[in-house]
């Protein structure tokens, strides 16, 4: 398909190398300084731009964790502009690093997904300038996003904010039991600025 030009814009400001390395340091007892990988992949090119994400303790890069995708599609209806659905990898470990070495994508298939349906984020953007723009990514009231992780059952509450420096995630851990964060953005969001970009057309579209 025809890509809309705000659904690619948001695709280009989500995409990159982020740290909050400016946050850790102002607040190291609140916030782990992290860094975040969001890379293009080569899947749902019909309709949607999907990004690897992957992230990791600055003191640790070489254990990634939390490795999804992301895909960015049209709203399912008029009252829904964009809309990004979570995926989770079969087999998480056999990405693990891929943020730093995009090769380990290359084979990457729709197959090695697990869809996860609660896991689902409403976009919405207001335009600070001409040709600049804020997105915001909430989770609807009456989705719970949970998946299996290593034999456990993860419940998180997902969110975030991205102009073309900054990406503001509020995703947290949530206990199923009483409902409260147990880690994340418990404080508020964690601050990342771009350090890199990544081009939509490493993707190979």
């Amino acid at each position: 398909m025809s890509f809309l030009p705000l659904l690619i814009t948001l695709g280009k400001y989500i995409a990159g190398e982020f740290d909050n390395r400016e946050q850790a340091l102002a607040e190291p007892a609140w916030y782990v300084h992290l860094r975040m990988w969001q890379r293009p992949v080569n899947l749902f090119t019909e309709d949607s731009i999907a990004l690897f994400a992957e992230q990791a303790n600055i003191i640790n890069l070489d254990r990634p964790y939390r490795q999804r995708i992301l895909r960015l599609m049209p709203g399912n209806d008029s009252n829904t502009t964009w809309q990004i659905q979570y995926y989770m990898p079969k087999n998480p470990s056999a990405l693990s690093g891929a943020g730093r070495n995009p090769a380990l994508l290359k084979t990457l298939t729709i197959e090695q997904l697990d869809l996860l349906p609660g896991c689902i984020l409403t976009v919405t953007q207001q335009e600070l300038a001409a040709n600049n723009y804020k997105f915001v990514a909430t989770q609807p009231t009456e989705t719970r996003c949970c998946f299996n992780y290593l034999g456990n059952t993860v419940q998180v509450s997902l969110g975030f904010e991205a102009t073309a420096e900054e990406f503001y995630s509020h995703d947290k851990g949530i206990d199923s039991e009483t409902g409260k964060a147990t880690w994340g953005a418990i404080l508020g969001p964690y601050r990342y600025t771009k350090r890199e970009e990544y081009s939509l057309d490493s993707a190979e579209r």
